[in-house]
């Protein structure tokens, strides 16, 4: 009896000690250098509950914040089972962008994409579907085929809200969004399979972005199934194309490589990826960042009046000169003070990372080595400094008054990322933002005061973000909204 208590006493004494060694590796991770500082939290998990806390969207995280106390602006820890560095530092966050070109995203997540994410392929691919998608998306394609349509559908969808005396502006702003895209990319869909695809994106999970397993019930779980769906529905469609000999479309050709400017062949299943992988982020991103801009508007009494003013003047130009309803491009360059307030808006709620990397070969970082294969989070930190912005909390779309309002990058101003990597639909969203504006102020509207705008990784609105607005069109009206 003594000798199987004993027997076993050591073998539970061996797993401890075993395990014991496992946690310790795992925080005390080596290098050939010396690692930033920080800490690993428990094994796997890391600290991914304390990161994935909610915190005010305008705001910069408390998890970030408590760890630059401690820490300074470069430190590790490990999220979604990955191992991550995070840095503040605006100069090394753009070192970094410039240097890495594959994207940082943990393997839990990264399943949530799909295995033939051109995102995340090699350099060439990547710079293929960019280039692509830049001829469709960059200022030149907006301004001869998007732009039209984007104010048609939008002005569509808020007489639709008049009529219901409001609506959500996120939600609508992802039917907006989707429509346009969806045009675009596939060109005249059948109505059935339009209504399919729509209903994809309405009925897809909200709050997919966090620490889950695919098992059934769950988040992913729902968000796999619709993504299988949508790709099931956008490759019948393409090979009924091809099978029946319909024209796919310019955005299909040049990326199959049937025109000039396709760059070698990609397989159908590789666009559809790319499509589905393009549409997902747009939609978690755009009617995100617009719901949140039209949020601190509604708060800003002057800033409403301004925008007013300017908008009822491209209104009333039309009139005297008796054109088209359609929003030119003309008008859109001459809306200075909403680019002021999207750029202040964007500047505000730029508070998740944007730039995210793997690092592919080891990179000092002053005393500090980052290894190659860890993970990198550049927070865009330099929005909040105040020797760069001058009350720096505060919402002041008057700060950007006389500066660049096209560029989308600066030293000081980093909200679609840097390097390789930088976001492709930066100039599609301060279109559609600017649009939905314009269309906006063509009625009296006000937002849900209780309307609250929080974030964890993606923007939320618990509560909605519902619009009331009024059935009738004053633009001389220039009190009360």
């Amino acid at each position: 009896m003594v000798e199987v208590y004993e027997f076993w006493t050591v073998i539970v004494s061996l797993i401890v000690v075993k395990l014991c060694h496992l946690i310790y590796k795992w925080r005390n991770p080596t290098t050939n250098g010396k690692l930033p500082p920080g800490s690993m939290g428990f094994p796997i998990i890391g600290e991914t509950f304390e990161f994935m806390k909610s915190h005010d969207a305008c705001q910069f995280p408390e998890f970030v914040k408590k760890k630059i106390i401690r820490y300074g602006p470069l430190f590790r820890t490990s999220l979604f089972g990955a191992k991550i560095i995070i840095s503040t530092d605006i100069g090394l966050n753009m070192e970094i962008a410039k240097t890495n070109h594959i994207p940082g995203m943990p393997k839990s997540l990264a399943r949530l994409f799909g295995e033939n994410n051109l995102f995340v392929q090699s350099k060439e691919s990547h710079k293929h579907v960019r280039s692509v998608t830049t001829q469709f998306l960059g200022s030149q394609g907006l301004k001869l085929g998007m732009i039209r349509d984007m104010d048609l559908v939008t002005r569509t969808h808020m007489e639709i809200g008049a009529r219901n005396g409001g609506f959500d502006a996120k939600e609508t702003a992802s039917r907006i969004l989707m429509e346009c895209l969806a045009k675009r990319v596939m060109g005249e869909m059948e109505p059935e399979v339009a209504k399919e695809l729509t209903k994809c994106w309405i009925h897809f999970p909200k709050g997919w972005f966090r620490f889950s397993w695919n098992i059934p019930g769950t988040g992913v779980y729902r968000m796999m199934k619709a993504r299988e769906q949508m790709m099931k529905i956008l490759k019948e469609t393409v090979f009924k194309r091809r099978a029946s000999g319909e024209d796919l479309g310019e955005f299909f050709n040049v990326m199959f490589g049937d025109m000039e400017g396709g760059a070698g062949k990609i397989s159908v299943e590789e666009a559809v990826e790319y499509i589905f992988i393009f549409f997902l982020i747009s939609n978690e991103s755009t009617p995100n960042v617009l719901a949140a801009t039209v949020k601190l508007i509604s708060e800003n009494p002057k800033v409403m009046q301004e925008l007013k003013r300017e908008h009822d003047r491209i209104f009333r130009g039309r009139n005297e000169k008796e054109t088209e309803a359609d929003l030119t491009w003309e008008d859109y360059k001459s809306m200075t003070f909403t680019q002021m307030v999207i750029n202040e808006s964007l500047r505000l709620t730029s508070t998740a990372p944007t730039v995210l990397r793997i690092i592919d070969h080891e990179f000092q970082a002053g005393d500090y080595t980052i290894p190659a294969g860890w993970l990198f989070m550049g927070y865009p930190n330099v929005h909040y400094n105040a020797e760069m912005y001058d009350d720096p909390l505060a919402f002041n779309p008057w700060r950007w008054k006389e500066k660049d309002l096209t560029a989308i990058l600066s030293k000081t101003f980093i909200p679609f990322g840097a390097g390789s990597r930088l976001c492709l639909g930066a100039d599609f969203a301060k279109l559609m933002t600017a649009t939905f504006i314009h269309n906006l102020f063509r009625y009296r509207w006000s937002m849900k005061t209780e309307t609250t705008v929080l974030r964890r990784i993606i923007l939320m609105f618990p509560g909605g973000s519902d619009i009331q607005i009024s059935g009738e069109t004053e633009m001389d009206n220039s009190s009360g909204y």
